[in-house]
């Protein structure tokens, strides 16, 4: 009897281990181009150069992150190599790059390459090539398409979101304004312009009174301001870049034009544009907001400001702790290391989106209390909260609620 005990518990134990084996086997490590072992390639295109440049930090502080993420042993160890190319904010530049990552390089995706036009150039191709072109930086509303472009996810609030918020505090506070809007002549701006027209409804019409685009081409938009205080609008929508929105501060201060001004919030930058073209000039500028400020004292003893300014004095020293670009960079850097960290050791392109495609109530230490990150197979829009803020001193004060603006692709 002892005989066959034993026996039946070796049999049981060598099909046990056979159970174990042939799961093991089925649990194996399976990479797409550009994951091994030991690595994890990533491809990044910035304007680090041209009209845009302004945002050429937010590839830098990534590269500091990952950095730093490598230097604590990587993730699940294997160390991320970020390849991170200049395209001048050009779009033909930018395909060649994309090309390059993919097929030189052999990435395994390209992850918050920057701006709308030149994400809209290499849309197609990489979701031809199933290529994830994962957290655009970039809120036009289209990265939330995830039927017809399921290789394309956006990070920060859409546009059309944002200007849905400015629309429903102007109908609010502001029912008879006479709205000016100046606007980048690209899908960038026109998104804004729609949101904008979308959020007041019926009342667009009688409210807009002047409409100008601007080309990224030139050199100043200062004639652009003198025709539209000329209409007598008074409230100001600026829909510009970094560059584009100093210029507009200072000649809107030159010319006297009192209009309430709101600034679209990828360029509420203090350090890079609101210093620049002067504290004084910029008093009551009305914008939005998802990430905290640095500027903001309420955030002083906040432990995840404590962090993200340990970072930057051991990191990424030569980073502006004022320029909002800075702290974007962080956030989504954060963002993705979270979604690699869900895929465990599946790091195939599919694996890529079903994992960001899972985030369920994420916080990054920078989102505003109340804002969080959320994605589903059918929601590509990971941040679709913000909160209205107003310049006042040498820093954002923000009012009112957190706000959702929910906008479909």
């Amino acid at each position: 009897m002892p005989v066959i005990a034993t026996r039946l518990a070796i049999a049981s134990a060598a099909l046990a281990l056979f159970a174990a084996t042939s799961s093991g086997a089925l649990a194996q490590k399976k990479y797409d181009t550009g994951a091994t072992d030991t690595e994890i390639k990533i491809g990044n295109i910035m304007p680090y150069s041209g009209p845009a440049s302004a945002y050429g930090v937010i590839g830098k502080t990534e590269q500091a992150y990952f950095n730093k993420i490598n230097a604590a042993g990587g993730i699940n160890g294997r160390k991320i190599n970020f390849i991170s190319y200049d395209d001048g904010y050009s779009p033909p530049k930018t395909v060649e790059q994309a090309r390059k990552l993919v097929e030189s390089d052999e990435v395994l995706f390209i992850f918050n390459s920057l701006g709308t036009p030149p994400n809209s150039a290499i849309h197609k191709y990489m979701n031809s090539k199933k290529v994830p072109q994962l957290f655009v930086a970039t809120g036009a509303t289209k990265w939330n398409d995830p039927k017809d472009f399921p290789w394309t996810m956006g990070w920060q609030p859409n546009y059309q979101s944002e200007s849905r918020i400015y629309a429903k505090w102007l109908l609010k506070e502001k029912p008879d304004a006479k709205i000016a809007i100046l606007y980048q002549n690209d899908d960038y701006g026109k998104d804004y312009v729609k949101g904008l027209k979308d959020g007041l409804g019926a009342k667009a019409a009688a409210m807009i009174v002047a409409e100008e685009s601007y080309e990224t081409t030139e050199p100043s938009i200062d004639n652009h301001l003198v025709k539209l205080k000329a209409t007598g609008a008074d409230v100001f929508f600026d829909v510009t870049t970094p560059k584009f929105a100093a210029q507009a501060i200072k000649k809107a201060a030159e010319i006297e034009w009192k209009a309430l001004h709101i600034l679209n919030n990828v360029s509420a930058s203090v350090g890079s544009v609101i210093k620049p073209a002067g504290y004084d000039i910029s008093q009551g500028i009305i914008s939005a907001a998802y990430l905290k400020d640095v500027s903001d004292p309420q955030w002083d003893n906040d432990s995840g400001m404590k962090t993200f300014l340990e970072f930057l004095a051991k990191d990424f020293p030569e980073g502006n702790k004022l320029d909002g670009s800075v702290i974007v960079g962080y956030g989504v850097a954060q963002t993705l290391v979270q979604v690699l960290k869900q895929c465990g050791d599946d790091l195939t392109r599919e694996n890529i989106m079903k994992q960001a495609a899972n985030l369920k109530d994420f916080r990054t230490e920078v989102l505003l209390p109340g804002v969080m990150i959320n994605t589903s197979p059918t929601d590509f829009a990971p941040i679709s909260q913000l909160q209205l803020m107003r310049f006042k001193g040498e820093k954002w004060e923000l009012f009112g609620d957190i706000i959702s603006g929910d906008v479909g692709g």
